[in-house]
């Protein structure tokens, strides 16, 4: 054993079931008591068992963690004093040009994400300042989940360094400027994103159409997970949408265009993610069916309806090609 790791096929897996008395200890961690478990069992386990704690770098991690905050809490403060997300919420935000209201889910997204990278940031800073997460980088951890000793290598060969990427849960980064609404949502709450995709993504491999079921599927779990609110059903299932949009576009179009034709599509293509994010957003903040059907209704559900464009195009452009061989 090293940190919990077995030199065998079983790394990664906990050693035995856990009692009652091992779950409430783990659930009521005081490392996870403000953000919830967003780290696993496994992960905790290997905490309480390091065989050399002390050895753990926790400085270095955590100010690379800490150097941005500020720039984040203080950029949250500013947008959201300039452009209050609550706005959005009152009588006279509709009195407003459709311009306006279309240009203002921006801001009001890009205080939500803040506010998250800030929560995020400040949840794996807990997590480093106690260890928890560690691992050394030959394991080449992943969010949530430890690979496998590589072979020939020995925990005990020379000097060991660590990382903390079993606990990274958030990628302002690849949120910011990848180019898929895919991509972005693998860089946002990462490690619950995981347990989605291995509890949730593959269980409906086995249904017909099955991507489309897969993404309705774990989109209405996620949802569900966040709460009630019919905002968060609403927001969370218009995703699937947008990724099926993205698939058929991908396979009708854009996978054909030259090198500088695919460099100007994927410009174009960060850009309507972006403002993907930003109208599903506004559903978080107004939560009620009311109110995010009243904003949609009032930006004419452009999302919706460009996405269900993107989707018909790509699948007539795929098919004509298929029908051209």
């Amino acid at each position: 054993w090293f940190l919990g790791f077995m030199t065998s096929n079983a790394i990664g897996m906990i050693p035995e079931i856990p009692g009652l008395p091992e779950i409430l200890c783990y659930s009521y961690c005081y490392v996870g008591l403000m953000t919830g478990l967003f780290y696993r069992y496994r992960t905790y386990h290997d905490w309480l068992n390091q065989p050399n704690p002390s050895e753990i770098p926790t400085w270095k991690p955590l100010l690379y963690r800490l150097v941005m905050m500020p720039v984040f809490a203080t950029t949250f403060l500013a947008v959201s004093y300039i452009c209050p997300p609550e706005f959005v919420e009152n009588a006279a935000f509709y009195e407003k040009g459709l311009y306006f209201r279309l240009f203002y889910m921006m801001p009001v997204s890009f205080v939500f994400r803040l506010r998250n990278y800030v929560t995020w940031y400040g949840a794996e800073s807990a997590c480093i300042t106690a260890g928890l997460g560690a691992y050394p980088t030959w394991a080449s951890s992943k969010p949530a989940f430890m690979c496998a000793l590589p072979p020939g290598s020995s925990p005990s060969d020379g000097c060991v360094a660590y990382d903390y990427e079993t606990i990274r849960n958030i990628d302002p980064n690849g949120t910011e400027f990848c180019i898929k609404v895919k991509d972005a949502i693998h860089c946002w709450n990462m490690t619950v994103q995981w347990w989605f995709y291995q509890y949730t993504y593959k269980n409906v491999s086995f249904l017909p159409h099955p991507f489309l079921l897969r993404y309705t599927w774990t989109m209405a779990i996620s949802a569900y997970w966040h709460g009630l609110r019919p905002g968060y059903h609403l927001s969370f299932l218009t995703i699937p949408l947008c990724l099926v949009a993205e698939e058929a576009m991908e396979d009708g179009i854009l996978r054909h265009l030259s090198p500088s034709g695919r460099i100007c599509a994927n410009w174009t293509h960060r850009l309507l993610k972006m403002r993907a994010y930003d109208y599903v957003c506004v559903g978080f903040l107004l939560r009620s069916f009311e109110g995010t059907i009243c904003y949609w209704s009032s930006v004419y559900y452009c999302v919706h309806v460009g996405a269900v464009s993107f989707l018909v195009v790509g699948k007539a452009m795929g098919a004509l090609r298929k029908w051209q061989r």
